[in-house]
């Protein structure tokens, strides 16, 4: 086993070290693709109708996990440790880079070839340090600069709408900015489109720059995670036809796939997915991300020891299982915990929520804390834990360093949508979420958590004993913190 992860992390060296990132070469002025025709380019290489379990080359990329191979490639996990004897049984990320042999069985209608976006520009993760959104859009002559209008409890900016989107939901604020010019032309056009829906979701609860932002992010979101675990593996057009993302997709690319596919025309939707489409606006606006790409997920990530999010000896209620860390859909990265006593709507408690590891708090709003496991005190790297529910009074400031077990503050409703005071936790790496149930286990004292039928659903389990969510804090869903 030494001699398989020493090859696999050689592995990883090897093909790092041939494609190490050039500088970003961003461009000063933009030609939006709304307005200008895309580049031309070579036709697309198509895929053969592959035999039953033939063996395919695939160059691992960022973030990459067994099941999600298996289920992309239609085949299983064990086939794939067959073809690659040098994986280790314990890997959870693959080496970004290293050459694979992947059994295909292939299945029809696949999609296209071209791939939109490197994942790790995709994320609000390390690429996106040093991005000034503000900055960037008054630099350009479009609407979106002097856009202004209430949201999140205060009136704002276009870019401050953006970079709030961007945080909560942790996608890049360029992903967000390129999607506004290529639909609406935020940045190059004087004149914003007419209506309540720019982005072109008719749905009375999402009028507005900022809500039709939120609804884009869960379903950006939906899609890139959907593809990241292997649960989404078709795509339905609006006419009901199926098509699946080439297996050799990046997620992001899948993401993008997915939202256009949401209301664009099949001619619509194959010009934004390709060359000439959002590709094209994304690198007039912010140069190639190809260049700038650096794998942000490495070679078999580990969680650092956690600890439940109450004092140890405490017995607290797991309310809620696998469910969204921000917004409505994928991915399932959070999971919730009540004070007994405090189930049964939003009820004031003196019961405190705790650090669930060494860290310092780099953010602190209204029913937020985020906790920044590595300590540099940027939210874009490393491990980071997301609290949400937190109440105002007692909440812990920015800068503060805690310690396991110190208060981050009080359960209650405050923040997001809740109908019972808890404390929401929820696991972020290099600004990507970690769904629960993955090849990186969510695990809280040696309590393994797993996804139910729905969300909220679930159990925790460690050994022999399982512990069911129930919002209801009956028995079988009390939990004692500490090993």
């Amino acid at each position: 086993m030494l001699r398989q992860k020493n090859t696999f992390l050689l592995i990883l060296a090897l093909s790092l070290a041939a494609c190490l990132p050039q500088g970003a070469d961003l461009t000063s002025s933009l030609v939006s693709a709304t307005q200008t025709p895309g580049p031309t380019s070579t036709p697309l290489p198509s895929r053969p109708e592959y035999n039953p379990g033939e063996l395919v080359d695939y160059v691992a990329q960022t973030g990459d996990t067994l099941p999600a191979l298996a289920a992309r490639f239609n085949t299983t996990i064990h086939e794939i440790m067959d073809a690659n004897p040098d994986i280790p049984a314990d890997a959870t990320s693959m080496p970004p880079g290293m050459p694979m042999k992947i059994p295909i069985y292939y299945l029809p209608f696949w999609g296209t070839t071209f791939q939109i976006l490197p994942d790790s520009q995709f994320v609000n993760g390390p690429a996106a340090i040093g991005f000034d959104t503000g900055a960037f859009v008054a630099g350009h002559p479009g609407w979106l600069k002097d856009y202004r209008a209430y949201a999140a409890d205060a009136n704002r900016t276009g870019a401050e709408i953006v970079d709030i989107v961007a945080i909560n939901y942790s996608i890049s604020p360029r992903v967000l900015l390129a999607v506004l010019e290529y639909q609406t032309g935020a940045l190059s056009q004087p004149v914003p489109p007419s209506g309540s829906y720019p982005l072109g979701e008719e749905d009375y609860t999402h009028a507005g720059l900022y809500m039709q932002l939120i609804w884009a992010a869960n379903v950006l979101n939906n899609g890139y995670y959907g593809w990241r675990t292997g649960s989404l593996t078709n795509l339905e057009h609006l006419d009901g036809n199926i098509e699946r993302p080439d297996p050799w997709q990046t997620a992001a690319t899948v993401a993008f796939q997915y939202y256009y596919i949401q209301h664009y025309s099949l001619e619509d939707y194959t010009r934004a997915i390709g060359p000439g489409g959002l590709a094209h606006t994304y690198q007039a606006l912010f140069g190639d991300p190809w260049e700038v790409d650096q794998p942000h997920i490495p070679v078999s990530l580990q969680q650092p020891e956690l600890t439940f999010p109450f004092p140890a000896g405490d017995t607290w209620s797991f309310t809620g299982g696998p469910h969204t860390g921000w917004g409505s859909l994928l991915p399932w990265a959070a999971l919730d915990f009540a004070p007994p006593a405090a189930v049964g709507g939003c009820v004031p408690t003196t019961e405190l929520a705790t650090a669930v590891a060494n860290g310092v708090v780099v953010r602190s709003e209204t029913g937020v804390v985020m906790l920044d496991l590595d300590g540099d005190g940027n939210e874009n790297t490393g491990w980071d834990i997301l609290y949400l529910h937190v109440a105002t009074t007692g909440r812990v400031s920015v800068g503060r360093k805690l310690k396991v077990g110190d208060p981050v503050g009080y359960p209650s409703c405050e923040g997001g949508t809740a109908t019972g005071t808890h404390i929401h936790i929820a696991r972020k790496y290099n600004g990507e979420w970690i769904p629960v149930d993955s090849a990186i286990s969510f695990n809280l004292d040696g309590w393994i958590a797993h996804i139910g039928a729905a969300p909220y659903q679930g159990t925790l389990t460690r050994g022999n004993q399982t512990i069911t969510a129930c919002d209801c804090s009956d028995a079988a869903s009390h939990i004692k913190a500490g090993k």
